[in-house]
């Protein structure tokens, strides 16, 4: 292993520590803070529009951020603004005492992702270009998830142990705290990230690349009818509590297993993106075609065999998604792809689960239709990817 890799590992360790800390510090604050704003008063139609808003400014913001991204040619100012932003809002959660306070600290977590997700997946692909994408950002979406997942636990454990929110959110700054320590020692250590990818020559004949380019605009139609064909795990929770087919504490457990394969898909989807190349992308929508009908099958095992798929495609989405956008794109609009990129699949995500919603208060059987409808477009928007790339 050259020392250019060794170095491009350790700093994408040292961003996936970031994004391990900082998950524990904001999904803890996810997974309590619909009930946390009941309790201030909030009412449920207040408690659901926060969230559409929150997801809207985390989503709708990425393609400006991204663009500054390349337009300042300072990445680390924005990622560690959007890192101190969503960290440090969290904790303060508590010494709210009225919900629109706490309303202001959701938003401003949100903000914060919008901020530095393009910027910091910028930074995070030129060490992935040199010791393999997939590799690369499957680490990241690795320990990712160890935090999102650990995080929430963490909070079942001191609201079992004492009921106290606000010590359950004080908590929090210790997290908050590390992830800072982590993005301060990756600044010290690699100021200039952009060093740690070689520069390869592009031979005559090679496949052209830029956001303005077919090919990278057809990638997004692929990603956005993938992900409106993902069923959203509120929904699936929904379905699960309605039919009773699980006990209410199981419903949390299904949901952290399935991040728990996650991230072991994502490390699997990786290393075989770095082997096979963009055609490892098609089992995202198969993965996700065959998980729809198996979560609304109402049989416990199906069910558990679909989360394992569906927690798949999560890893898939989040790793090899992200991980082809530097072979669609120039080095110097990096930061404006992954923006779109990050827009182009808010904007699906919402719309997707908007529509899987109302279908589902007509029929169930027309959710699964829908979904396999949407995996059946992505599956012939990527095969027309491929034949164009061939």
């Amino acid at each position: 292993m050259s020392d250019r890799s060794r170095e491009a590992w350790r700093f994408i360790v040292l961003l996936g520590l970031v994004s391990l800390m900082a998950d524990v510090t904001y999904e803890s604050a996810r997974s309590l803070i619909g009930p946390y704003l009941a309790m201030l008063g909030a009412s449920a139609a207040l408690v659901g529009a926060l969230g559409g808003v929150g997801e809207l400014l985390s989503y709708g913001l990425r393609p400006l951020s991204g663009y500054l991204a390349d337009r300042l040619r300072r990445p680390w100012g924005l990622t560690f603004a959007g890192y101190a932003m969503s960290v440090l809002a969290v904790p303060l959660l508590a010494l709210t005492r009225a919900w629109p306070a706490a309303a202001l600290l959701v938003l401003l977590e949100r903000l914060g992702k919008a901020i530095r997700t393009p910027a910091r997946d910028t930074m995070l692909s030129h060490a992935a270009q040199e010791v393999g994408p997939g590799k690369g950002f499957g680490l990241h979406e690795a320990l990712d998830q160890i935090g999102a997942v650990g995080g929430p636990l963490l909070m079942a454990l001191i609201l079992q142990l004492s009921g106290r929110y606000d010590l359950a959110f004080g908590v929090l700054a210790l997290p908050a705290l590390i992830t800072l320590a982590f993005l301060i020692a990756a600044r010290a250590l690699y100021p200039v990230p952009q060093r740690l990818e070689a520069i390869a020559d592009n031979p005559e004949g090679a496949i052209p690349r830029g956001i303005a380019h077919p090919r990278f605009r057809r990638y997004l139609v692929f990603v956005a009818f993938s992900v409106a064909g993902l069923v959203h795990f509120q929904l699936l929770s929904f379905h699960l509590k309605r039919s009773g087919l699980l006990p209410d504490p199981a419903i949390p457990a299904l949901f952290a297993a399935a991040m728990l394969v996650d991230a072991a898909a994502g490390l699997a989807f990786g290393a075989l993106y770095d082997r096979l190349g963009l055609g490892v992308l098609i089992g995202i929508p198969l993965f996700s075609a065959l998980a729809a009908p198996l979560v609304f099958s109402g049989h416990a095992l199906l069910l558990l065999l679909g989360m394992g798929l569906w927690g798949a495609v999560i890893g898939g989405q989040e790793t090899i998604m992200r991980a082809a956008i530097p072979s669609l794109v120039t080095r110097e609009e990096r930061g404006t792809a992954y923006g779109i990129f990050n827009g182009v699949y808010g904007l699906a995500w919402f719309l997707g689960s908007a529509a899987m919603g109302g279908i589902y208060e007509l029929s169930l059987g027309g959710v699964i239709a829908f979904a396999l409808l949407m995996e059946g477009i992505a599956v012939a928007a990527f095969l027309r990817l491929r034949h164009e790339a061939a």
